[in-house]
């Protein structure tokens, strides 16, 4: 059997994709920082030398930024459907190093798990799905599917050069859907199949008082705080259960189905213990939803920031002249972002007093995401997930935003599978970025299962 053979592969060589993990890793390619442009280079020319090794066709393509690689399985076949394989091999900066217990870019083993930074976000993750597709090829079997990898060196820096390349090479990227591993599982006994991102809207609020600080002794009582009016103002958009005041916010949201709910309710997920790590004496959210669905499935209105008057030493009795909001707008299926914003802008507009100017600005915004759990794709996914990782595998939402799947369904006309092998405690972004060995074997293992998976259940395949 071509699973079978090919499952049997990766197991003879586990120690050595350990190794060759371990020498990714250790490329310090920070996309943040300049002095890091050979790094990344380098780090394009070693990803595509291995896909090369796998037996896969690869280029790496110049850009405005850094290279991109893309690297496909030989021989096409049209009878087959296609899939691509997104990841990237950009890191974030490892500062503070005072805070590693080893050196960021020295992959250090305790136990079964790995540390370095970029070993989890996202070295790890891609490579084990090329290390899946080089087990089928050199056992002589066909795979069941043509495969597409595409792999950047941007994504924490925003993708500007992938977004200019994706309308680029459409036709070359054609797919019938996208594979990602760029998050994670709530444990290795929950596997899980992200089917859902929040989107988001960003905007900031200032409102302008007196034309400079005043005395408050000598003017406080004859003109309006511009603070105090921000305040009154954004604490009428949110009532005491949860829910945004704001006219029409709810219009468009896509509500929760029976399915999704139970599914939900299966996710390892324990109120107290959450409470606790965040260090906070009670839990908030909108009534009528648990802590997982407010924080993944719900849409939320969050300041970011406040700033106004003297924030110096000691005391300055003044009124001051402005004060200002940095605001964001968690979204779900089916919001806009710019239909959000509008309404915010309108209702704050409404509410604002004629003794202030208040001035709204649109930020950045990034639609929500959603592949119907239900699919036949979804399905085949949750069914390689289980076969993987040896346990039922569960549906997830996230709260967090990856813009680049509607960039792929906007150019691609694909839906994207979110299959995560990050586990909750692997601190990517942060120091001591770890990626657990047994995930990294069995995402091999899930993803040698997914193409058989995928393949039987493409439509008209």
């Amino acid at each position: 059997m071509p699973l079978s053979a090919a499952l049997d592969f990766l197991k003879q060589h586990d120690a050595r994709y350990v190794r060759e993990l371990c020498d990714y890793a250790r490329i310090p390619s920070v996309s943040a920082q300049s002095q890091h442009a050979g790094d990344l280079r380098r780090s394009a020319e070693w990803i595509a030398e291995r896909s090369r090794e796998v037996g896969l066709d690869t280029v790496v393509h110049t850009t405005s930024g850094n290279p991109i690689v893309v690297a496909k399985t030989p021989r096409t076949d049209p009878a087959k459907p296609t899939f691509l394989v997104y990841g990237h091999y950009d890191v974030q900066p490892p500062e503070p190093f005072e805070l590693w217990k080893s050196p960021p870019f020295e992959p250090r083993i305790e136990g079964r798990n790995v540390f370095a930074r970029g070993i989890s976000d996202n070295k790890g993750q891609h490579l084990a799905h090329l290390n899946a597709v080089e087990a089928w090829l050199s056992t002589g079997s066909d795979l069941p599917c043509n495969l597409t990898f595409l792999i950047e060196g941007e994504e924490e820096v925003g993708s500007k050069a992938l977004y200019e390349f994706l309308p680029q090479h459409a036709k070359e990227l054609a797919c019938d859907a996208v594979v990602i591993s760029d998050n994670g599982i709530p444990s290795l006994r929950h596997p899980a199949l992200t089917y859902a991102l929040r989107g988001i809207a960003a905007m900031e609020v200032r409102v302008d008082g007196p034309n400079r600080d005043l005395h408050s002794g000598i003017f406080g009582g004859s003109v309006d705080n511009p603070a105090l009016v921000l305040c009154q103002l954004l604490a009428k958009l949110r009532d005491s259960k949860g829910r945004i005041s704001i006219p029409g916010y709810y219009d468009d949201v896509q509500k929760l189905s029976t399915y999704e709910r139970k599914q939900m309710a299966k996710l390892p997920f324990q109120s107290e213990k959450y409470r606790k790590f965040l260090g906070v004496p009670k839990l908030f959210g909108e009534v009528g939803f648990t802590p997982e669905e407010q924080r993944t499935a719900r849409p939320t209105f969050e300041i970011n920031g406040l700033t106004s008057g003297y924030q110096g030493e000691g005391s300055k009795t003044i009124i001051p002249s402005w004060a200002t909001a940095k605001l964001t707008l968690r979204l779900v299926p089916h919001q806009k972002p710019a239909k959000v914003i509008a309404a915010v802008k309108k209702h704050l507009q409404n509410l604002c007093p004629p003794t202030v100017k208040l001035t709204l600005i649109g930020g950045h915004g990034g639609e929500p995401y959603r592949v119907e759990p239900t699919g036949v794709l979804a399905q085949a996914a949750l069914r390689a997930l289980r076969a993987g990782f040896g346990y039922e595998a569960v549906l997830a939402r996230e709260g967090g935003s990856i813009p680049i799947v509607s960039a792929f369904r906007q150019h691609l006309k694909a839906d994207t599978l979110l299959l995560g092998m990050a586990l909750p405690d692997d601190n990517p972004h942060s120091p001591n970025e770890k990626f657990s060995l047994d995930a990294y074997a069995l995402g091999m293992r899930m993803s040698a299962h997914l193409w058989a998976e995928l393949a039987a259940a493409s439509p008209g395949k």
